[in-house]
């Protein structure tokens, strides 16, 4: 969103300047952990949270779980990760705020430079911001909370009387033994928004959290959780940015989203990382009966990513949309996807995604699914598109079907290309020069994505990727 009328005005590839993203400050923190992990590090954390004795004990449960846990190795490489060197927790000098003039002004600033305000006052009906470990402003208009929504923090949430709720949902659709880093995300967990969602109620105004990590070489361990009830309808947007440093960083937070009967959920994120950034996020949702979860996904920078949302559709007729577009570029290697298990009759899974790599860039695709065979009647429709923009740049797709009963219909394709020169000799005889032709057609075939956000979403993702084109993030 970041000052989209001037970047809606520009034309060329070479106009649109990098630092409206990749800007940083030398704060200093109020406080942060040593590097690596240790049960002291964890009970500092613990204490700093004040958590609730459960919480401490499953802080204490996920270590045990990393220890034990192997690092995967049937990705991308993640050798560059040494979490010795990794700051699990740093806390900005400022305590939550909930109004924005209240808030710092060098973490002011840095939220200003992204348009979260401005896109707050003309398009948002709540927005929550973290910078490092913590968030520093939450906010959600009267007109919504008077409905019965409740968004806020999640730790306000587990200190009040969402505890119970809190702790029947948390970590519960993404357990602490699904792979190391879901381990290392409940062990050293922070920040992040609780969403609940009455009965009957919609959300027409979308809702926001935005994710700023400003420290080197640290860790950002976000944890959303999202309930909506029955009859009930949401949208909430995630932004994810970083500047840029000569050291890893490791962002591995977590969403859980519960989706009521006959409710929508959509989910839209805009992932802007930085390219020392490991991008190891878990996302996972569980749809009742009539109900439906729409992933929306534009995955851009980091220097490796593991990131496969998860539909479990637990209830008759329950639904899973997921569109994505991803872009890799010089030394990224981004390894996302989706995975969709149905576990009852009558369900349908949608999954269609646009892959596009460029230079020495690796763009692969994994979809998972599975009918089981309570599942009758599913139907399943999986399209993947890749785009290379030149020799030296790959892409993989490895789907995967498990289907076990014989009354679903599935369906299943995948293409990859290049850029035609056809295509942009038409442009350039258009007056459009070579550059901006090659980014418009990428745009078009990224469009899948795009016209399924908010205008001024969209337009961050077209101008992201015309950055990508340049070859100017991280």
């Amino acid at each position: 969103m970041a000052e989209i009328k001037e970047l809606e005005e520009k034309t060329y590839v070479e106009d649109i300047d990098r630092n409206i993203y990749d800007f940083r400050y030398e704060d200093k923190d109020a406080y942060r952990v040593e590097s690596g992990l240790t049960l002291d590090i964890i009970d500092t954390i613990s204490k700093e949270k004040n958590d609730v004795e459960w919480m401490r004990e499953l802080r204490h449960k996920g270590l045990e779980v990393y220890n034990k846990s192997t690092m995967p190795e049937w990705g991308p490489s993640i050798e560059g990760l040494d979490m010795e060197n990794i700051v699990t927790y740093v806390k900005p000098k400022t305590d939550m705020k909930y109004d924005w003039k209240d808030v710092p002004e060098n973490i002011k600033d840095t939220f200003e430079k992204l348009g979260i305000p401005q896109a707050e006052r003309d398009s948002l009906a709540g927005v929550g911001a973290q910078y490092d470990s913590e968030l520093v402003y939450h906010n959600v208009k009267q007109e919504v909370a008077d409905l019965g929504v409740i968004y806020t923090d999640l730790e306000s949430a587990l200190h009040g009387p969402y505890e119970q709720m809190i702790k029947d949902h948390f970590m519960k659709l993404v357990p602490m033994t699904d792979h190391k880093f879901a381990a290392l995300h409940a062990a050293v967990w922070s920040g992040g928004s609780f969403v609940y969602v009455p009965k009957g109620v919609s959300v027409e105004i979308p809702l926001q959290s935005y994710f700023r990590l400003n420290a080197p070489g640290a860790g950002q361990f976000e944890h959303t959780l999202i309930i909506v009830d029955d009859d009930a309808y949401l949208h909430f947007i995630e932004g994810c940015s970083a500047p840029k440093y000569n050291v890893a960083n490791l962002h591995a937070g977590c969403v859980e989203i519960y989706v009521g009967k006959r409710s929508t959920v959509r989910y839209s994120t805009i992932e802007n990382w930085s390219k020392n950034m490991y991008n190891l996020n878990t996302k996972r949702a569980k749809v009742e009966e009539g109900g439906k979860i729409e992933w929306i996904s534009g995955s851009f920078g980091s220097h490796t990513s593991y990131l496969y949302p998860t539909s479990v559709l637990a209830g008759e007729g329950a639904k899973s949309e997921f569109t994505s577009v991803t872009f890799a570029g010089d030394g990224q290697e981004l390894d996302t996807g989706c995975k969709t298990i149905h576990n009852a009759p009558n369900t349908s899974s949608y999954i269609n995604t646009r892959s596009i790599s460029k230079g020495n860039g690796a763009s692969i695709f994994r979809s998972a699914v599975v009918v089981n065979e309570k599942a009758a009647n599913s139907k399943v429709s999986v399209s993947c598109q890749s785009l290379m923009l030149d020799k030296e740049s790959r892409s993989d797709t490895i789907p995967v079907m498990n289907i076990y009963n014989k009354d679903s219909s599935i369906g299943h394709e995948a293409s990859i290309g290049c850029i035609s020169d056809d295509e942009v000799f038409y442009l350039m005889s258009r007056g459009v020069s070579e550059d901006d032709a090659r980014a418009l057609i990428v745009s078009g075939f990224a469009e899948n994505v795009s016209k399924e956000l908010p205008l001024e979403y969209a337009l961050e993702m077209n101008n992201l990727i015309r950055l990508e084109m340049k070859g100017s993030i991280g």
